[in-house]
This record gives structure tokens, C-alpha cells and sequence, in this order.
């Protein structure tokens, strides 16, 4: 299908419409494995999944010791650099090699302890182990997606997310209608491994061609400012999603494991229409906001982007909100739908503000403004775990989301006023550069 002028014209256009096909499949096999998800494990199910999933995305960040921005950054800047980008790997690989080995003997041996705190039970040790036999796939997967975006394939991108997201998916449906939870569970804690499998199948000239592994040593000559993204991932992956295994604890004992399922429900329904967005942010916004300079610049692509995305995202953020009863009848019907359907107004109005802010807070990342990005994302936790905390005995689970959207206000503010202060200090800092 021939793509229209206009979108044509608007690279930012043009990536979200190639990458809309994709998201739009992935959205209806998701709602449909909800459904099922629902209708043969409820609230419950919900609950260990999302406790689960918070695992395998700190392990993300963690087997990789979140360098993937880094990687980004530095190969979409180094690309025609192999001696940079030999260096850029080597360090890379090193931490790659410390953070799985930790990460992995944590797991291993640590599999009762940690099953015991995510899942309130050591039926899920088993569950555990093969999760740490995974990790080094994990890893690998992160630092080759980087390669991608940093290179800005997102046509490949598109290719590799799909494949591997069907093959997962069909495993999971697999035992969805075996009515087996622990073999769901077990198809969440093995996906990364097929999406490793499928990205080394489909890019795997690409990767050779940028990353000499025969020149490889083991040094780390890119140590300190690659770990300048590895303290900005810290907190914003890792910190983030034991937040969420915490929050879900902290709603089973006031409430119920069903009430954190009934939150969970709702967050995973957000995870699935944000994740038009996720791509944008490696593969455009990032590499963009790296090389913009002054204020102005920044302004104009800032407005170039909310000009863009958000009349997008608000429509569709409507459309979910005046659609919220047939939604929760056709994905959720294992759910108590007088619990579930409040959470929406909440949940929606958050997440468009929480938009809003995410595409300004990637000139932190661009410019490794660590400090500052650090403290709006330990702002912007603690914010969410005290609102949460607080309006969970209040409110019950809507209060959990009335404290997503508080916290989002407050970050919003706190980030934009950020984000000017560093041009107006560079600005004053000019006449003596």
C-alpha cells in the first residue's frame, strides 16, 4: 500500500505508521490472550503474571547493566567508526559477561527466597531457576536491539518484534487452553530467549558488520560514560518495576490477590496501547534530541512531536474510555467489572500527561544529564509509591491509579521546568565556553 505524501514527508508519521500494523496485530493477540487469561485463571492469574513480567524487565536492565540508550546513542554517532565502536563493545560485553553471572547465581540459588516475595510462595522456585538459565539471552537480546535502534532499522525492528512476539505468543496460548498456569507462566519466563533466537536470525549480518566480535578484548575503555546509562536505566527500569512487585504486595495484604489482578488488568491494557510509543522514543526522539543544541531547536522538535503524537494518542485514549464496558465485557470477563471500570478515567488521564512528560524527559538520557535524570525518576517513584500507599487505604484499588495520575502532574512540571533550567544554564555558560 502506497504510503501518503504527507506522511511520507513526516519521518515521525512515517515510523508510527509502518509500526501501527504491527502494534494493531500485537494488540488483538494480547486482548484475545487476556481474555483467555480471564475467563480461565481471573484476577489471580493477572496477579502472578504481572509479578513476573516486573522480573523479566528488571533482568532487561540488568543483564545488559542497561546500556542499551548507550548503545543507541553511540551507534548511531560511531557508525562509520569501528575502532569507536570496537571500544563501545568490548566495555559492553564485559558488563554484559559480570551482570549475567550475578544476576544468573541470584537467581539460581536465591529461587526460593524470590518466589517467596514475588509470588508469596516457593511453588514458583522451579519457575525461578529456568528464569536464570534464560538470563544470558536476555542480555543479548537487549544489547542487539540497540544495534537496531541505533542504526535506526525500524523496519527490521517491526519484522523482528512481530515474529518473535507470535511465537511466544502462540506458546502461551498453548497452555492457555491446557488450562495451565504454571506452563503460561513458564512461556513468559522463556520468551526472551525466541526473541533473541528470531533477532540473530533476521539481522544477524547487520550485527557482524557493526560489532567485531573477532576484535573484541576484554577492557572497558567506554566504562564511565556507558555507565552514566547504566545508573539512568537503574532507576528508570529496574527501580520502576520492583515499585510495581511492591505496590502489588502492598494491595494483597489491604485488599486481596484479586485486587492487585483487578490493577494489574489495568495496567497491562495500558502497557498495550503506550507500546505505540516505545519505539519512538529509541528510534526517533532520542537520536534527534541528541544532536539539538539550543533551546529553540529543542522547542520546535518538542512541539513537532506533541503536534504529532498526542492528537493520536488522545483520540485513541477517548475512544477506550467511551468503549470501557465493552472492553472489560470482551477482554476482562473474569474480572469484577464494577472494581475495573473506575480505574479507567484514572488510568487514561495519567498516562496521557505521563506521554507528555516521557518525550521531554528523553533530553536527560540525550544529553546523560544523570543527576537530573536520576532525580525526577526517584521523584517520580516515590511520588507513585506514597500516593499509592496512602489511597490504597482509602480508596481501595482506584486509588492506586488515582496516585498513577498525581504523580504524572507532579513529574510533567518538575521535568519541563528541568529541561529549560539546563538550556538557560547553557545559554549563561556561552560567553565563557
Amino acid at each position: 500500500m502506497k504510503i501518503p505524501k504527507f506522511i511520507k514527508n513526516n519521518l515521525l508519521l512515517k515510523m508510527t505508521s509502518l509500526n501501527a500494523p504491527v502494534i494493531l496485530t500485537r494488540l488483538g493477540i494480547s486482548l484475545f490472550i487476556q481474555r483467555m487469561i480471564s475467563l480461565y485463571f481471573g484476577e489471580v492469574g493477572f496477579h502472578l503474571m504481572g509479578q513476573l513480567r516486573n522480573l523479566i524487565q528488571m533482568l532487561t536492565s540488568l543483564t545488559s547493566l542497561g546500556v542499551f540508550n548507550g548503545i543507541v546513542k553511540y551507534v548511531a554517532e560511531f557508525k562509520e567508526d569501528n575502532e569507536k565502536l570496537r571500544k563501545v563493545f568490548s566495555t559492553t560485553f564485559v558488563f554484559w559477561s559480570c551482570a549475567v553471572g550475578v544476576s544468573s547465581l541470584a537467581l539460581f540459588f536465591g529461587a526460593g527466597a524470590i518466589s517467596e516475595y514475588i509470588f508469596q510462595t516457593r511453588e514458583y522456585t522451579l519457575l525461578i531457576k529456568i528464569t536464570a538459565l534464560v538470563v544470558p539471552f536476555i542480555g543479548l537480546q537487549r544489547i542487539f536491539n540497540g544495534v537496531i535502534n541505533g542504526l535506526s532499522q525500524y523496519k527490521k525492528f517491526v519484522k523482528i518484534d512481530l515474529i518473535s512476539y507470535l511465537v511466544s505468543a502462540g506458546l502461551t496460548i498453548y497452555f492457555v487452553y491446557e488450562k495451565n498456569l504454571e506452563g503460561v507462566l513458564f512461556a513468559i519466563a522463556i520468551t526472551p530467549f525466541f526473541q533473541f533466537l528470531v533477532l540473530v536470525l533476521i539481522f544477524f549480518k547487520e550485527l557482524k558488520r557493526y560489532i567485531p566480535f573477532r576484535k573484541l578484548s576484554f577492557s572497558v575503555p567506554m566504562a564511565k560514560p556507558l555507565l552514566a546509562f547504566s545508573l539512568m536505566s537503574f532507576f528508570a527500569t529496574v527501580v520502576l518495576n520492583y515499585l510495581e512487585i511492591e505496590i502489588r504486595n502492598v494491595i494483597v495484604r489491604v485488599i486481596s490477590e484479586e485486587g492487585s489482578g483487578i490493577w494489574t488488568a489495568m495496567t497491562s491494557l495500558s502497557k498495550n496501547y503506550m507500546s505505540f510509543s516505545i519505539m519512538l522514543f529509541s528510534m526517533y526522539v532520542l537520536p534527534k534530541f541528541a544532536i539539538i543544541k539550543t533551546q529553540n531547536d529543542f522547542t520546535k522538535e518538542l512541539k513537532n512531536i506533541y503536534k504529532t503524537l498526542l492528537p493520536i494518542f488522545g483520540a485513541g485514549m477517548i475512544l477506550v474510555f467511551l468503549l470501557r464496558d465493552f472492553i472489560i465485557d470482551l477482554v476482562f470477563p473474569g474480572h469484577d467489572k464494577l472494581a475495573l471500570e473506575p480505574l479507567f478515567k484514572w488510568q487514561l488521564m495519567g498516562d496521557f500527561i505521563r506521554l507528555m512528560a516521557m518525550v521531554a524527559s528523553y533530553q536527560f538520557i540525550a544529553k546523560k544529564l544523570v543527576r537530573t535524570f536520576i532525580f525526577t525518576e526517584l521523584l517520580s517513584t516515590g511520588l507513585f509509591f506514597t500516593f499509592a500507599y496512602v489511597f490504597v487505604n482509602i480508596y481501595g484499588v482506584e486509588g492506586v491509579v488515582i496516585g498513577h495520575l498525581l504523580r504524572y502532574i507532579v513529574y510533567l512540571v518538575v521535568v519541563l521546568f528541568l529541561v529549560y533550567r539546563y538550556f538557560r544554564n547553557k545559554r549563561n555558560e556561552a560567553p565563557d565556553a
